[in-house]
């Protein structure tokens, strides 16, 4: 297998989403403004109830999939379409906005650790305008295997004779969440080819042909290869890994919006003004 070179290392940046949600947004920054097909990766995290209590209310999105990966705390969901759902601690929701969906996600706690991780990916643009749906996994329905000493959450994709939770997703996505011992190494294929990163929560991890461990709240972007290798360092590491088929098309985005040209952009403000989602 041929190692991928870890070729870039970005710091998340603090900012607020929502009703004021502080977090830490590690992909959609200045520094790093997307790597196709994902187009943004924040990282939520408080115990303060100032924090995260105004969650995000209602708003609108179009073109594009929502991944919510919940590891404290919950958080519930509901959009006008009717569907609502409730996400606790190691559950995912997977939505695919399509041609548009108007929903809330509000915390279900006023004290204690609200903590997880939402994900953007776009979408092709014969699939922008498909009908809106949903995968509620709860946290028993994630599979979870050993990998020597590392213990992985397989959320989408493969991972030895495991199959994701997550399924029929046209990128081909990789979401695997690696808790590794302290000094422990792992290894795991992806696909050449496709985009690729690692974002570690706790502790740090070395990658292989890295010169220092990339630490909790860093982000690492890989090169191109079929295998990652990660050691964690003396307190251990965890991090969740990333990877799907680029799309290669032009991105037009702004606001909760992502078309490919500026006229798919303008008609989705005017539907969502119309009430046409």
């Amino acid at each position: 297998m041929s190692l991928r070179p870890v070729v870039r290392v970005v710091r998340g940046m603090e900012t607020s989403d929502g009703a004021g949600v502080r977090l830490t947004r590690m992909l959609g920054t200045p520094e790093l403004p997307d790597l196709d097909p994902f187009l943004m990766l924040d990282n939520f995290k408080s115990d303060s109830p100032d924090d995260y209590l105004a969650g995000f209310p209602d708003h609108p999105h179009r073109g594009f999939e929502t991944v919510t990966y919940m590891l404290a705390g919950a958080m519930e969901h509901r959009d006008h379409r009717g569907n609502r759902g409730l996400l606790g601690p190691g559950s995912v929701q997977w939505m695919t906005a399509g041609r548009g969906i108007v929903h809330s996600e509000m915390p279900r706690q006023e004290n204690g650790l609200m903590w997880g991780f939402q994900l953007w990916i776009n979408l092709p643009a014969k699939l922008k305008m498909c009908e809106p749906r949903y995968q509620d996994l709860a946290a028993d329905r994630i599979p979870e295997r050993s990998v020597g000493a590392a213990k992985v959450r397989v959320i989408a994709g493969r991972s030895g004779d495991i199959v994701g939770a997550v399924q029929e997703i046209y990128t081909d996505p990789l979401f695997l969440d690696v808790a590794l011992p302290a000094g422990e190494s792992f290894e795991h294929a992806v696909p050449a080819g496709h985009s690729a990163f690692a974002c570690a929560f706790e502790g740090a991890v070395s990658f292989d042909g890295h010169p220092w461990p990339v630490q909790a709240g860093q982000l690492a972007v890989f090169g191109d290869g079929d295998a990652v290798k990660a050691t964690a360092g003396e307190d251990g590491g965890r991090f969740i890994l990333l990877a799907a088929q680029p799309i290669k098309e032009p991105v037009a985005r702004y606001g909760p919006f992502v078309m490919n040209t500026r006229q798919e952009l303008e008609q989705a403000f005017a539907d969502f003004r119309s009430g046409r989602f």
